[in-house]
């Protein structure tokens, strides 16, 4: 696989170079170095998280996995996440410390550390660029904010080098480190609504009624449940009322209807009168549907 091939060497430069990073940072007594190469390393590891979670997302559906383990990925990117955000307050902490006590900082090692920073991780930007799943894509867009993050450390170091501002280091450490928070915590709402059965943002439930309704046949629809497994494939199970003769033409025109909207796997049960289980009505309420239970 050559998307595994990639994700792979993209792992491996990141770990490398976040080690020869950490102490760099040590060195040059630079925190902006230090936490980024929290960072880096925080990158590696979910690199490798997902390096794993991609080959295990890869198996087929058995019977211990119905739905197969493609929220294996999704996985990944929980732990991943949450170190990124621990790694992230840390180094918040840690700057916010050196603002109240300046310490001196060797800018000299600092520009050498960040022109070989921007180069390995431009060299793993590329390596990964190529590639169809989602997962490479989140790895390359790691790989571009390391070196969007070296070229500030970069560009700091040297105006350092000529102005003596100290505290300029602690400044970007602390920028890149929200920069990282505030991507962190999208990505985490992302996945904890998956795991919530939240659903998909793309799909409007109330449209997709009045789309289905139109499909000659049939008469309603209500019990409609949307969820995604993995953010990208969305799941749907619904009951559909109709007096069709033809009840498997009537539920291929919804099928290919709910493939419109992007869900590849729904399953229909179909009445005859409407629904029997009075239990539960749903009512559609601004996009969001609660359940009244009438006793």
């Amino acid at each position: 696989m050559k998307t595994e091939k990639n994700i792979l060497i993209a792992f491996l430069l990141n770990l490398l170079f976040s080690i020869f990073e950490f102490f760099g940072g040590l060195f040059t007594n630079s925190v902006a170095i230090l936490s980024d190469s929290i960072h880096d390393l925080g990158d590696a590891i979910s690199i490798g998280i997902s390096y794993f979670m991609e080959r295990k997302s890869m198996k087929h559906a058995d019977n211990k996995y119905t739905y197969g383990y493609v929220r294996y990925s999704v996985l990944g990117g929980v732990i991943t996440t949450t170190i990124l955000l621990v790694g992230s307050i840390l180094v918040i902490i840690s700057a916010i410390k050196r603002l109240i006590t300046p310490v001196e900082v060797n800018y000299s090692g600092m520009i050498i550390f960040a022109i070989v920073g921007v180069i390995l991780n431009f060299i793993a930007a590329y390596v990964t660029k190529d590639g169809d799943s989602i997962n490479q894509k989140s790895v390359n867009l790691h790989m571009l904010e390391d070196v969007l993050g070296w070229a500030v450390v970069l560009i700091g170091a040297i105006v350092m080098h000529f102005t003596n501002i100290i505290i300029l280091d602690s400044v970007m450490s602390i920028c890149v480190a929200l920069f990282i928070l505030f991507n962190s915590l999208n990505n985490l709402k992302k996945v904890l609504d998956l795991f919530l059965e939240k659903t998909p943002n793309d799909i409007d439930i109330e449209k997709l009624k009045i789309h289905l309704l139109e499909i000659k046949g049939v008469e309603d629809i209500h019990h409609i449940h949307i969820w995604s497994i993995d953010g990208y494939n969305n799941y749907a199970t619904m009951h559909i009322v109709s007096k069709s003769k033809n009840i498997a033409d009537v539920k291929k025109k919804i099928r290919e209807e709910l493939e419109e909207h992007n869900i590849c796997h729904a399953i229909l049960e179909t009445e005859e009168e409407g629904c029997n289980d009075k239990e539960c009505t749903i009512h559609f309420d601004n996009n969001r549907y609660k359940h009244s239970h009438h006793h």
